[in-house]
């Protein structure tokens, strides 16, 4: 069960070492009780004494069901993790004297990756002498850039690392994806063919 994880985090009841806590809930005014009579009070109401922030001075506590405690920790847990946006690092590779057609051919792979919304990490791999030509590895990429403009915005300048120099790309309208785009020219075309008629 996945909510294992979770119950040894908390102390709960007689588990509580402090003298005194402060109790904060939904229904009850935040206030510092003895640990006596804040457990006697869970017990009135049928709950548990669950110790939210045991580093504070004193120790904050709820008066809730553990079980259903648990549950509201998972379920802030499980949308916390929805929210979160996954982006995908895209890498290209280029020779330090790159033709024009195979430039070409990454260069429509990665507008796809941006208008996707993955980064793209372009870089030139020098062998052995190529190292010599550093440079035009440099102004490569910086045309690859410069080419993008459009759909990326520079997060990191040529840069070289050992036999590798690499640079950045990050998408500039975030979540704009092809399915989206064609969607939206489907529309545009169904709407001036009703025009039409």
């Amino acid at each position: 069960m996945k909510n294992d994880t979770l119950k040894g985090q908390h102390r709960i009841n007689e588990q509580i070492r402090a003298k005194e806590v402060r109790i904060v809930g939904d229904d009850m005014e935040p206030a510092v009780y003895p640990i006596a009579q804040a457990l006697k009070m869970a017990e009135d109401r049928e709950a548990d004494l669950v110790e939210i922030s045991p580093n504070a001075a004193p120790p904050v506590c709820r008066i809730i069901e553990y079980s259903k405690f648990l549950y509201q920790l998972k379920k802030r847990q499980k949308e916390q993790k929805a929210k979160q946006v996954k982006v995908n690092v895209k890498e290209i590779r280029f020779g330090p004297q790159t033709d024009d057609h195979d430039y070409n051919f990454k260069l429509k792979h990665a507008v796809g990756f941006l208008q996707d919304g993955d980064k793209v990490k372009a870089y030139v791999f020098f062998k052995g002498r190529s190292i010599l030509f550093k440079e035009q590895g440099e102004v490569l990429l910086l045309r690859f850039a410069n080419d993008l403009e459009q759909y990326a915005k520079v997060e990191q300048m040529p840069l070289l690392e050992g036999k590798r120099m690499t640079i950045c790309l990050a998408p500039k309208k975030a979540g704009a994806s092809k399915k989206n785009d064609a969607d939206a020219a489907k529309k545009e075309a169904l709407k001036k063919a009703a025009e039409a008629k």
